[in-house]
Formats: C-alpha cells, structure tokens, sequence
C-alpha cells in the first residue's frame, strides 16, 4: 500500500484532503501542530478509517522517528502553513519561521530518508497584482505581503533542490478555497475565517455577523475579484498529481489549480443571499491590508498535465457549507 505523509492534516484543507486520500485507498501518516487545526477532527478520521497515522509535531521539530517508524513513505503533500495574508502584513517572522524554516527542515528530512517526491501547496498570492488575467504560470512574480513571499521561497527552495538534489515535485498555486466535503462532515473552522464564501454562510445562517473588510478597489463594484475554487475539487487536482508522482520520475511542474474565473465580493454576498433565502447586511469592518484588485486563474495547464479541471459550482460550495455550519456552527469544538 502507498503511504502518504500529509502535513496539516488538522486544518481545513488538510483535513478534507486526508478524509479524501483515505477514501481513496491511501495509507496516510499526518503531521500536524495544531497551531490552527483541531483535534476533533483527527478523532474523526481515527474512528473512520483504520489506514491513518497520526503525529502531534511541528515542522520545525526533529522528524526523523516518524519517517523512521513510518517506512515506504513514498510522497509528501504539504499543506501546512500559516497563510492569513493580513496577519502576514503584522506578524512576518511568524510567516517565514513557519512556512520557511519548517518546510525547509521538512524538505531535508525527506532527502535523508530518500523520498524525493512532494506536493507543496502554494498560492495565487506569489503573483501579487495582476498584470493581465487570467492569469497563467508564467505571470510574474511580486507578493505584497509576507504570507505570499513567504510562499515563494518555499517554491525556490524546491525548484532548487529539483534541479541539484533530484526532488520530484508537483507546485500547486491555489486561488481562493470554499466549501466543505461533498457531504458536509468536514469543512472550516477558523474564527474567524478570512475566506469570504464560509463567513457569508455563517452571516446568512446567523452564526455570526458578517462584516466586508476588502478595500475599495477599481473594478465594476468597487470590491476585488478573486477566483473561488470548492476545497474538494482542489484536493481531487493532488489526487492525480500524488497518481502521476507515484507511476513517474522528473517531475518538476507548477499548475495553478482554480476555476478560470472571476467573482467580485459582492456578487458572492449576492449568490449566498439567492442561495440561503437571507439577507446579509453590508457592514463595513476593518479593512485588512496586503490585499489586491483583481486575480483569476488560468487552468489550462491543470487541464494539459493532470487532466483535471473543477467539477463543482458555488451553488455546491455554499450548499456544503451550510450543511457543515448547520451540524457544527460553531466548527470544531476543540483545538
């Protein structure tokens, strides 16, 4: 059986991504600090599947004993790291101690063990402003904040270690992430959340208020664009780059995983609003800063090398959130 080391398995897209490779066939190993996950959710996958191993550790930890007590770990998929782009902009040692340093000391305890092949969970936000849209792999790269720079550090590192040392690797640079599992069992559960679509289900549904912290900005409504992905359709994209590392060798890719299109903040408030039957007040909170007009991707090179491309609608994201708001409103009780 092929065993998988996922790090961040706590959080809200590891999460959903263990549940997924589990469900999958997939031996998995999780890693995770809980510095933003939740152990209730660990518990959850234990009871659920036999197949999964679990690991109360930070990445910038020692972590040899693991791959040393896990043998055949053939790939890691990396999803942890601290990724709020307004706390980023405050807070930047905490963004390159943690998603550099520790992913740097995650990269040279794989090549000690020899394994050698990784997907790295990116960003959108290593492109910065966009220059044109949609915006492709080739886009320059110029972050305006830390998480984003952060980000491509990592991305240089294994470009190099790619090219000296003989790391496989799959780059996924995610646009912007909502949803839940399809059957809403497993979804979000940061408070408070900087993801847009689940704090407007959460207004919508009554949770909590709903504030809109974007800047004002130059497109049509006067609020940014961004490309919205469902979380299950995104981990489905590492599901087929995990398949193809496994069957191939010199793999060095970096794909861009969103929808190939756009939505202003305002017609996402809209279609929760057409979707729950609520009406969202429009209240201005504080504005967050590190934040940018207009950004979409392209997908044709997810399309080209995984053949994938997203299945799920925002109808569906919004729909499976408001099943996972509806049985855990207040998310995950415990971290």
């Amino acid at each position: 059986m092929n065993k998988i080391l996922i790090t961040g398995c706590a959080g809200y897209i590891g999460s959903v991504a263990t549940d997924l490779f589990l469900k999958n066939g997939y031996a998995i190993v999780g890693v995770d600090n809980f510095q933003t996950g939740y152990r209730q959710v660990i518990e959850v996958l234990k009871n659920k599947y036999k197949n999964f191993s679990f690991y109360e550790r930070d990445l910038k930890d020692n972590l040899d004993d693991i791959f040393q007590k896990e043998k055949d770990i053939k790939i890691v998929v990396h999803y942890s790291a601290s990724c709020m782009v307004d706390e980023s902009m405050k807070d930047p040692q905490k963004y390159f101690s943690n998603n550099v340093c520790g992913s740097l000391n995650l990269l040279n305890t794989m090549l000690k063990f020899n394994v050698k092949k990784i997907v790295f969970s990116s960003t959108c936000a290593v492109y910065g402003e966009a220059q044109y849209t949609p915006v492709d792999e080739n886009h320059p790269k110029n972050p305006i904040n830390p998480y984003g720079e952060s980000k491509r550090m990592v991305e240089k590192i294994i470009e190099w270690y790619g090219k000296l040392l003989g790391l496989n690797y799959f780059i996924l640079r995610y646009f912007n992430v909502c949803g839940a599992s399809d059957d809403g069992e497993i979804g979000d559960s940061k408070k408070p959340s900087v993801l847009l679509v689940q704090n407007a289900v959460r207004g919508a549904l009554g949770i909590e208020k709903f504030y809109l912290t974007c800047p004002k900005v130059t497109t049509p409504d006067k609020t940014p664009i961004r490309d919205y992905i469902n979380v299950v359709d995104l981990n489905e994209a590492h599901l087929l780059a995990v398949e193809k590392l496994l069957k191939e060798d010199n793999i060095f890719e970096i794909i861009n995983l969103g929808t190939g299109t756009g939505n202003s903040v305002l017609e996402i408030v809209s279609k929760v609003e057409e979707i729950t039957g609520k009406k969202i007040d429009r209240v201005f909170g504080k504005t967050r800063a590190g934040e940018y007009a207009k950004i979409y991707a392209s997908i044709e090179k997810a399309k080209k090398v995984l053949g994938w491309q997203p299945k799920r609608t925002i109808e569906d994201s919004v729909k499976s959130l408001i099943a996972w708001y509806q049985k855990h409103p207040n998310g995950w009780e415990n971290n």
